[in-house]
């Protein structure tokens, strides 16, 4: 089958949803599929361009089997609601040009965020006469409202529009967890129509804390005999990360705690400079760590935390979660009761879930956990185990691809049928 993908993020960007993306991607390729992606540049999480990409128009590679056609687009050194929308808007029209450009596949995928890749894909899919599966990573339109990021009714209400569009054309609405998977389905959506395709696990991070340990991690950062707790991947809006610096500082008192932030994102420069103005030496700051570091650094956490906006829900899964338990980490979870992370980590055992943008919380389930080795011990052992039976790619990457295959020959049954009774 030829299966054309639309996502914004792809290899080598290593974090989220191009994660996700170049596993599918190449999966696919693998069990003998002809796959091509029409993706940007790599810029996440730090929202810079690599020099090999710079100034590119249009570039063409050929990775793990997957045909990768990248275009131009604006990458903003500082984001803010307007350099988004043109970031966006960017992407849609030069990936557009480029997609319309390439050999009609059999079936389209699109990845979203960017919402807009709805018109993008509804105008592709009529245009081959072709079905698409609309693939939802983040409820944009609602993390929007929620979040506080776009105040305009009459945008707003475009972008409830556009979503609903996404939905209606679409043969198929996928998404990752049963928590948005339920929203969806609560905006009027055939239940039927909505599935899920669930995280898959990487399973180099089961060497984690078995043949990888945090030694040398350690050692290189001067961490011997500290209690490292950190918080990895993207530092954005919705992480409300401001918390952790918080706790930091009611504990600057306890020497034995260390709080490391590693990766980057938009808000790391705000969130750095806060912790110099209050000068807090219990926190530091790490950029994005190649494989091998990130895996040790991941070994030597002694406690992973999650952070969310209170009114953060089923709006978002953030990938670190997956990560985080696939790797042994015990988690600390600050985060909205009612959302999917929480679910996860009670159900998997992997942590404790505190109220969000709460420090004293936070603080109190860091010391409580600190001080119990042996609970950090069953902790690392259920999160894995559940990350095996949830997230394994031989489970997961499988039921994708049946259910893409499905997808398809059903459309193009049911269209061919069409035209014969014609």
């Amino acid at each position: 089958m030829r299966i054309l993908v639309l996502s914004i993020n792809y290899w080598p960007d290593e974090t989220g949803i191009a994660a996700f993306n170049t596993w599918r991607c190449e999966y696919l390729a693998a069990q003998g599929h002809q796959v091509t992606i029409c993706t940007g540049p790599p810029y996440y999480p730090q929202w810079r361009v690599p020099e090999p990409y710079c100034g590119k128009l249009w570039q063409r590679e050929l990775h793990n089997g997957v045909t990768v056609l990248r275009s131009w687009m604006f990458v903003p050194g500082t984001l803010n609601t307007k350099k988004r929308i043109l970031h966006e808007a960017s992407f849609l029209a030069s990936s557009f040009a480029r997609a319309v450009a390439s050999p009609k596949p059999d079936l389209i995928f699109a990845i979203s965020p960017p919402l807009g890749l709805a018109l993008t894909v509804s105008t592709l899919s009529r245009l081959w006469r072709v079905p698409f599966v609309f693939d939802v990573e983040d409820l944009q339109p609602d993390a929007a409202v929620e979040l506080g990021m776009m105040k305009g009714q009459a945008m707003i209400r475009a972008l409830y529009r556009l979503e609903r569009l996404a939905y209606e054309r679409a043969a198929l609405v996928s998404t990752i967890t049963e928590g948005m998977r339920q929203r969806i389905v609560e905006k009027g959506i055939d239940a039927a129509k909505v599935v899920l395709f669930p995280p898959r696990a990487d399973s180099a991070l089961y060497a984690v804390r078995s043949s990888i340990d945090g030694a040398r991690f350690r050692q290189q950062y001067g961490l011997q005999g500290k209690c490292i707790v950190s918080h990895s991947g993207n530092m954005g809006v919705k992480q409300g990360l401001e918390v952790i610096l918080d706790a930091a500082a009611k504990s600057r008192e306890r020497r034995e705690i260390q709080y490391l932030f590693v990766g980057d994102g938009a808000m790391r420069p705000q969130l750095e400079a806060q912790a110099r103005t209050r000068n807090l030496e219990n926190v530091r700051f790490l950029p994005v760590l190649e494989t091998h570091a990130f895996l040790e650094m991941l070994a030597a956490t002694d406690i992973a935390l999650i952070t969310q906006q209170r009114i953060v829900s089923d709006i978002v899964f953030p990938s670190k979660t997956v990560t985080l338990l696939c790797a042994g980490c015990p988690v600390i979870a600050s985060v909205s009761s009612g959302s999917e992370v929480a679910r996860t980590v009670e159900r998997s055992e992997a942590g404790v879930v505190v109220e969000p943008e709460n420090a004293d919380a936070l603080l109190q389930a860091i010391l409580k956990l600190s001080g119990s080795p042996e609970s950090m011990a069953c902790m690392s052992q259920r999160a894995r185990q559940f990350a095996i039976e949830s997230w394994d790619e031989h489970r997961t990457l499988p039921r994708m691809e049946v259910q893409l295959v499905q997808c398809a020959q059903s459309w193009h049954s049911q269209a061919a049928g069409a035209v014969d009774v014609r």
